[in-house]
């Protein structure tokens, strides 16, 4: 079986929460497949890069029947991978970045929107990085062309979304599965990182996967 763990905005291959999934699926002799989403280059973050990035990477695999593990943005990029690739069988949605301009470009303020909108670029907090990176506008303008009501393939889909995340708050994913049968809504005691619930995680995940039902190769 194919799974490919996509990390959120700002982060990276060697996030906590990537980290661990690969050592628990690892004693399961389960690869974990983890692209950089940043590709070097953020400054030319779009939503649409990271898309066609695991598209491609999928397309490369073969087009192997895959699970999907998304990350705050990166469970956004999930989504619409799901929505366009017909070998995505099952999502896995970490604290999904829904609504994400929404919630982000408030608080940054409109006077700083409109200095990002003038310059075309902004310096972003890059927490793989450790420092502050720019970004382009054009992240922007691409992610509004990503309605999440265009999101309607019925694929089966866990959510884990911690109650105290106020980054996006858990009613985004509330409305995400409210007209979405296939998709269902864990509530956890956590914030935006959930990495203070990494066991319930794993619980959680690993039973909707089936992973609970298989061997462990290596000693837990």
């Amino acid at each position: 079986m194919a799974v490919i763990y996509l990390h959120g905005f700002g982060s990276g291959p060697q996030s906590a929460k990537a980290d661990f999934f690969r050592q628990r699926l690892q004693r399961l002799g389960i690869p974990l497949e983890v692209p950089d989403l940043n590709q070097g280059n953020f400054t030319q973050l779009t939503l649409s890069r990271q898309i066609r990035q695991v598209s491609e990477q999928l397309a490369a695999m073969g087009h192997p029947p895959v699970t999907l593990i998304g990350s705050s943005l990166g469970g956004v990029v999930a989504a619409w991978v799901a929505e366009q690739q017909s070998c995505v069988e099952r999502l896995v949605l970490l604290a999904p970045a829904f609504g994400f301009l929404q919630h982000w470009l408030p608080r940054l303020g409109a006077e700083a929107v409109e200095a990002w909108q003038r310059s075309g670029q902004m310096l972003v907090f890059h927490h793989q990085e450790g420092r502050l990176l720019p970004l382009a506008y054009s992240f922007v303008t691409d992610a509004q062309r990503y309605p999440e009501e265009a999101l309607r393939r019925p694929v089966p889909t866990l959510i884990v979304h911690g109650t105290r995340d106020e980054v996006i708050p858990i009613q985004a994913s509330r409305n995400y599965v409210a007209h979405r049968p296939w998709a269902q809504l864990v509530a956890v005691e956590s914030d935006h990182a959930l990495t203070d619930v990494l066991e319930t995680l794993w619980e959680v995940v690993s039973r909707f996967c089936g992973w609970s039902q298989l061997p462990s190769e290596t000693p837990s």
